[in-house]
Order: C-alpha cells, then sequence, then structure tokens
C-alpha cells in the first residue's frame, strides 16, 4: 500500500509540473489546435453578451432624427410686460426637406419655437398646423441634410414586443429607455378627442413629449403623447399615438394646414355584456341616436341600429369607430353593415365633414 502511494504522489507531482509550465510558455509559442481544446490547460474566453440582446443599432439608427423643441409664450402680467413661459418637449424629423412631428401641447400658444438637433445644430421653426384633437403638431425648419426616421407599419405590433423611446426628458439631454408594448388600441381615457394608444412601460417623462416610439429596427411605431402618473414622473404607464394615425394626420397637416376628418352624425355605445349575448355579437357599436339631416340619418340608419363594419372593417367599440369614420374622406360614400331587428342590412352614406366643434357622440 505505501508503495501505491509514493507512485500516486509522484504522479501527481510531475503532472502538476508539467501545467504550470505550460502555462507559463507564451502562447505564440504552442499549436493553436493545442488552445482549442477545454481544459485546465486552455480555457475558454468569458461569454459575451449576444449581440441580439443589445438594441444599440436601432437607438443610432433613431437617435439623430429625434430632436428637442422649446416653446417659449409670452403671458401677460399685471405690470403689462409679458412674462416668458418656456416648455420643454420633443420631436421627429419626418422628412429630410424639414417637416418635424411634436405634440399639440408642447407648442400650443407659443410665439417661439426653437428645435435643436442631436448633432447640435439649432433653427427656429415654423408651425404648419395643429391638430388638437390628436395632440399632434407639424413644424417646419430651415435646415439642410436632416436625418429622418422610417415609419414602422404599426398593425405588425404586438403585446410584449420591444420598444425604445427616445426624447429629452426634464431637459437633461437626449436620452433613449426601454420597455415593451404593454397594450394596444387604448382608447376612452379622456386624454384626446381620437384615442387608439400604444401603451408601454418604457420611462416617458416630462420634456419626453413629442418623441419618438421605435421598434428594435429602429423605426417610428409611434408619437409620445402622455403618461398616467400620480408625481408628474414615470409610473410605467405611458401612451404613444400610433403611426398610422400620425401617417394621416401628416397628410392632412401638410395638404390643409389642419385637419379635414369624416362625420356620419350618430350618438355610439358600446354594447354592455348582456346586449352583446343577447344579440350573439363579439363585435358592433349601438347607435343612441341619429342627427336630423346628417349623412347616417340621409342613409336611412335608425336609432337602436348596431353597427358591425365600415368599408368591411369590423367595429369592437366606439373608438374604432370614431377613428375609423374621421379618417374617411369627406364626399367619398361609404358602406355601413348594420343589425336591426336581427336582420343585417347594408347601407351606403355619402360622408360629410366633420364641423370644428362637433363630435360623432354630440349628436
Amino acid at each position: 500500500m505505501r508503495r501505491l502511494w509514493l507512485i500516486f504522489a509522484q504522479t501527481t507531482t510531475v503532472l502538476l509540473a508539467v501545467v504550470f509550465v505550460f502555462d507559463a510558455l507564451p502562447r505564440s509559442w504552442l499549436p493553436q489546435q493545442w488552445l482549442a481544446v477545454p481544459g485546465p490547460m486552455a480555457l475558454a474566453p468569458a461569454a459575451r453578451p449576444s449581440a441580439e440582446m443589445s438594441y444599440s443599432a436601432a437607438a443610432l439608427r433613431a437617435m439623430p432624427a429625434v430632436v428637442s423643441v422649446t416653446s417659449t409664450r409670452r403671458e401677460a402680467s399685471t405690470l403689462g410686460n409679458g412674462m416668458p413661459n418656456v416648455s420643454l418637449g420633443s420631436g421627429v424629423i419626418v422628412s429630410a426637406d424639414g417637416y418635424v412631428l411634436t405634440n399639440n401641447h408642447v407648442v400650443s400658444g407659443a410665439n417661439r419655437v426653437v428645435v435643436r438637433l442631436a448633432d447640435h445644430r439649432a433653427a427656429t421653426a415654423r408651425i404648419i398646423g395643429r391638430d388638437p384633437d390628436t395632440d399632434l403638431a407639424l413644424l417646419h425648419v430651415d435646415l439642410k441634410h436632416l436625418p429622418t426616421l422610417r415609419f414602422a407599419n404599426d398593425s405588425n405590433a404586438r403585446v410584449g414586443d420591444v420598444v425604445l423611446a427616445i426624447g429629452y426628458p426634464f431637459g437633461v439631454g437626449q436620452t433613449v429607455t426601454q420597455g415593451i408594448i404593454s397594450a394596444l388600441g387604448r382608447n376612452e381615457l379622456g386624454i384626446d378627442t381620437y384615442e387608439n394608444f400604444i401603451q408601454t412601460d418604457a420611462s416617458i417623462n416630462p420634456g419626453n413629449s413629442g418623441g419618438a416610439l421605435v421598434d428594435t429596427q429602429g423605426e417610428l411605431l409611434g408619437i409620445n403623447t402622455a403618461i398616467f402618473s400620480r408625481t408628474g414622473a414615470s409610473l410605467g404607464i405611458g401612451f404613444a399615438i400610433p403611426v398610422s394615425t400620425v401617417r394621416f394626420v401628416l397628410r392632412q397637416l401638410i395638404a390643409h394646414g389642419a385637419v379635414q376628418r369624416g362625420w356620419i352624425g350618430v350618438a355610439p355605445r358600446n354594447l354592455s355584456s348582456a346586449q352583446a349575448a343577447a344579440l350573439k355579437l363579439d363585435d358592433g357599436v349601438r347607435v343612441d341616436a341619429v342627427l336630423r339631416g346628417g349623412p347616417a340619418a340621409a342613409a336611412g340608419m335608425h336609432a337602436g341600429d348596431v353597427v358591425l363594419a365600415i368599408n368591411g372593417q369590423r367595429l369592437h367599440d366606439t373608438g374604432a369607430l370614431l377613428n375609423t369614420v374621421a379618417q374617411l374622406a369627406p364626399g367619398s360614400r361609404a358602406s355601413v353593415r348594420v343589425l336591426r331587428g336581427g336582420r343585417r342590412l347594408e347601407l351606403r352614406l355619402r360622408v360629410g365633414l366633420r364641423p370644428p366643434s362637433a363630435d360623432d357622440d354630440q349628436p
């Protein structure tokens, strides 16, 4: 037994000496295949984070097109001198020839608006048009070689998708935060007349208004517009105007300086669970009242009808009806499918122009 123990001890000592000498040799003296063999003589390098876990490429693609927007309002004082009120927001460059989108509440009532780019250029902006109903505004700056953001297809967005919010919170400088899409199609929040928000938990704070919500490709999914907060700071519930709405408003503001929306003259109401069950419906919006002489009345729509679809687009709630009607071209024809007394009817109506002070829920 003592002989076996001596053999084991001597063998172990020799092996440890070989390992020590091998480890002390310069790596350039050793065959590369030796270094590739796992074991104590060729330890693998520390694992690096996968590139798929980083969103730096998306951020770098989007950041140059997100700008700071500073608005100055001169308010009357008891001394007769105007007192300046400065507010900070963000914006998104949407065309190389100088169009910038931001929130209406960022520039409403402003006497002077200054846009500052991430590359430190700055210019006084001209307000092209505002749309209080969606809280969007369009600016123009006379600058050349402007970076822009490509628009994503928000119909492909899904709850759980990773998103980045880019803006200028609290005036600290351009900031990128990361989160997910928490919900889609949020409406009836009382924020705007037309609501179809993307909800996100990406941190959005004062100063982020008008900034970009982008996907992992660095493409624009929405314009950050509001947060739910009791303190004024982010609580993880933020809202962005989806790019489908942004695109519609952008075209209208460029063409007319204001938004021309469709209008049919009805007062819609969501179906209760009991009503939907009794009618065996999953979708639909009840018509509480029809404006006399309006487009819906002229097409034969009655109070009590349930609107199922407009131009083949199914309607889940009043928000969907309002947004669908709003994007119809005034003067165009629309097909409206309704349920009346158990029968499904197809009505054809000519879309009206929404009066400036009218809402479809106020016939």
